[in-house]
């Protein structure tokens, strides 16, 4: 029995440590992108959306590790069970295995290049690469200076709507980038979520976190404010008439969005409580990005 405990314990730390939840950060800025261009050309290319999207979960899957490797330097994570570092006691074998999903989700994007005859994408990605290594990677650590929001909004958002645009009719729109800020709020606020329930070992670490700096009453506050702006920069650019007002199926998270605010309002000086906040976050993020998605393609294939 003891035994059998100890099993089902480490495949909860396994499951914490690879993350699948958070690669929901790869599939919706990939598909909103796409159906942005789709927006545009009515036209969608599966096998480019299919190669973009493997690359970008292989990407995701080298920014999770290689952060494990970087925390495991500055001592941060010497608390934190799921760490893959921490579970293989091999940060060696971890940090060439980080590089080998970098590699595999080059060589797709690089493909996708190659389809389209420019190189466009590449020069994209490859920058959102630098920009996420600044992150957490020596000797730069811009997390650790409570940037890692502002980095995540830019990848995950403008750049990664652009490259995803780009690779479906090779070309740009306010559409494109008005979509990029929508998703790279929603994708910030996890990350932002994700510090409430560490402060203590942050500052043991010298990560000063925005939640760090601003305390987790004011940070819930923020949050609150950042979940509405989602909303009304949506309803406004429906009103504008840059968003379809098809877009507005994205009110239908508005349960999810409640959910995470009211948690992180109630929890958040708790860190036993407010650490799940972050998969709130999560299915916010999720829900609301597919509807978009649904609500930019809808639009396009005259249901009515």
């Amino acid at each position: 029995m003891t035994i059998e405990i100890l099993k089902e314990h480490q495949q909860k730390l396994w499951y914490a440590a690879i993350k699948i939840p958070m690669y929901t950060v790869a599939v919706i800025p990939i598909s909103a992108g796409t159906a942005v261009g789709y927006a545009h050309s009515q036209q969608l290319h599966w096998g480019i959306y299919g190669t973009f999207m493997g690359a970008a979960i292989a990407i995701i899957a080298w920014l999770n590790l290689s952060n494990d490797v970087f925390d495991a330097d500055t001592g941060i994570d010497k608390r934190k069970a799921h760490s893959v570092v921490n579970l293989t006691g091999n940060q060696t074998l971890v940090f060439w295995l980080s590089n080998l999903f970098l590699g595999l989700g080059v060589c797709g994007i690089i493909l996708i290049s190659y389809w389209l005859r420019d190189w466009v994408v590449l020069a994209i990605v490859i920058l959102c690469c630098l920009l996420g290594y600044t992150y957490q990677g020596p000797p730069f650590r811009l997390g650790y200076q409570g940037l890692g929001e502002i980095i995540c909004f830019i990848c995950f958002g403008p750049l990664a709507i652009a490259a995803a645009e780009y690779a479906q009719n090779q070309s740009f729109s306010y559409l494109g980038l008005a979509t990029g800020i929508i998703i790279g709020i929603t994708t910030s606020i996890i990350l932002f979520c994700s510090h409430f329930h560490q402060v203590e070992d942050d500052i043991a670490a010298g990560k000063r976190s925005p939640v760090v700096r601003l305390g987790t009453a004011k940070s819930a506050q923020i949050l609150t404010l950042s979940v509405i702006t989602v909303f009304v920069l949506i309803t406004l650019l429906v009103i504008f008439k840059l968003f379809s007002p098809w877009t507005l199926l994205t009110l239908a998270s508005l349960p999810f969005a409640y959910q995470l605010v009211n948690h992180v309002r109630q929890y958040h000086s708790q860190p036993d409580l407010v650490s799940n906040c972050k998969f709130l976050a999560v299915n916010f993020h999720f829900i609301s990005g597919l509807l978009l998605s649904l609500g930019l393609i809808i639009d396009k294939i005259n249901l009515l």
